[in-house]
């Protein structure tokens, strides 16, 4: 039987671009938060004209100062250098921008952190626990807590502390970035995750095809050529004519065979080629190359080939006959297929029976011999319900939702039967056509 190539692999479209706050890299976002809180108060106190208002935390004077100018200029190149190196180096990077925070601070000779300073610091914590795992962010939060609590220290040693503390609403937004950070890891983690079981479970899926497909098609041919070999050695010498009719149908099987496998082994490879060069050669050899898929219109014809190999198939159908959804079609015929195939390798007898029958709701098929039992087996069991036909036909029928049963039948002899699901559109257009 020909050998039915697995289908072209979809065409993959092309990456979505990410939104526009996507785009924007972390470091951009540190800067964002980080530099208009460090030249604000420049601008507004020390730049602009004196006016009525004033700044106990920034005075006027406080970057008059040489020593004061080189710590700024200092904390600047501190906290930039951060932000371009946060998207490869998270951890130094970090580092950085606190560093500059706090030797911002000092150019200023503040002995209090300011919450607008340390906004930068939060979103640069948030991007390091997004980017990092846990036990890098929980590092880099205990940092963080250890400055602010510096600052405390600091006050509480030279009796500066007046008023409320700024140091733990600024831890507070500390633990909250890095918590929302940590968050942000996770749910990608999670999502990386998904995305590699699903791949794999698409390989599996695609091998599990595959292989089914490659045995229900091979191992049919392989036994019509068996079974014709070895008649046409009993009969070599007494009629030539049918050994030689024998064999001629083992040349065809094989070469049919050998085609379908070689079409098989080459839409496998087609996924390394070029995708321009598989397009041509798609469209260049889709009419002379590749066989139409397999289905119960190719009943007769499987039956025909069994019956010369010696095994007689009568096909019976019930039913409107109608068309089938591929997915549906293909299985049935490869159902049929594998467990004709069992009959003549394993039945012991020269005739089967299929039934097909067109429901409205569903397809029924069933194959049926009383072909005799392995010997000394009191259950009636025969060596192909153990290997991977009937496990194979049974992952067919589960794909689809359908009932699968094999076993021996009472009054002898072996049945396969499997019930697929319609689905509603294929009724709907069925009770259409006989209207």
């Amino acid at each position: 039987m020909p050998v039915s190539p697995p289908p072209s692999p979809p065409t993959v479209p092309p990456p979505m671009p990410l939104p526009l706050l996507k785009r924007i890299p972390p470091g951009l976002w540190v800067g964002l938060a980080w530099v208009p809180a460090a030249v604000q108060p420049i601008v507004r106190y020390v730049l602009v004209p004196p006016r009525d208002a004033y700044s106990l935390s920034y005075p006027r004077h406080g970057l008059d100062a040489p020593a004061a100018q080189v710590l700024l200029a200092l904390a600047l190149l501190l906290a930039l250098t951060g932000c371009v190196l946060l998207g490869r180096r998270p951890g130094t990077a970090y580092a950085l921008v606190v560093g500059g925070t706090v030797v911002l601070s000092l150019a200023w000779r503040q002995d209090e952190a300011m919450p607008i300073q340390f906004l930068g610091v939060g979103v640069a914590l948030c991007c390091l626990a997004a980017a990092l795992p846990r036990r890098a962010a929980l590092v880099a939060t205990a940092g963080t807590l250890g400055v602010l609590a510096g600052y405390l220290v600091l006050r509480w040693a030279t009796d500066a502390e007046t008023g409320t503390a700024s140091e733990p609403f600024i831890a507070l937004m500390v633990v909250i970035a890095g918590l929302l950070g940590n968050s942000v890891h996770q749910a990608g983690a999670h999502t990386a995750e998904l995305h590699a079981r699903a791949a794999a479970q698409a390989v599996i899926a695609e091998r599990l095809r595959i292989a089914r497909e490659m045995h229900d098609t091979v191992a049919h041919s392989i036994g019509i050529i068996a079974l014709q070999a070895g008649a046409a050695a009993r009969v070599v010498e007494t009629q030539p004519d049918r050994a030689r009719e024998a064999m001629t149908t083992v040349e065809l099987v094989g070469r049919e065979t050998l085609a379908g496998l070689r079409r098989m082994l080459g839409a496998l490879r087609e996924a390394d080629h070029d995708p321009a060069a598989h397009d041509r050669d798609r469209d260049r050899d889709r009419d002379r190359s590749r066989a139409p898929a397999a289905g119960l219109a190719d009943l007769e014809r499987l039956a025909a080939t069994t019956t010369a190999a010696g095994v007689r198939v009568d096909v019976r159908r019930r039913g409107e006959c109608r068309p089938l959804p591929a997915d549906v079609d293909l299985a049935a015929f490869r159902i049929v297929q594998e467990a004709v195939t069992n009959v003549v390798r394993h039945a012991a007898t020269d005739r089967c029976r299929v039934d097909v029958e067109y429901r409205a709701d569903e397809l029924v098929v069933e194959v049926t011999d009383r072909g005799a039992a392995v010997p000394g087996a009191p259950d009636g069991s025969r060596p192909r319900s153990t290997g991977f036909g009937l496990l194979g036909m049974g992952e067919r029928v589960a794909l689809l939702d359908g009932g699968f049963t094999a076993g021996p039948r009472p009054e002898g002899g072996f049945r396969v039967a499997a019930r697929l699901p319609l689905p509603q559109g294929a009724t709907a257009g069925a009770e259409a056509g006989a209207r």
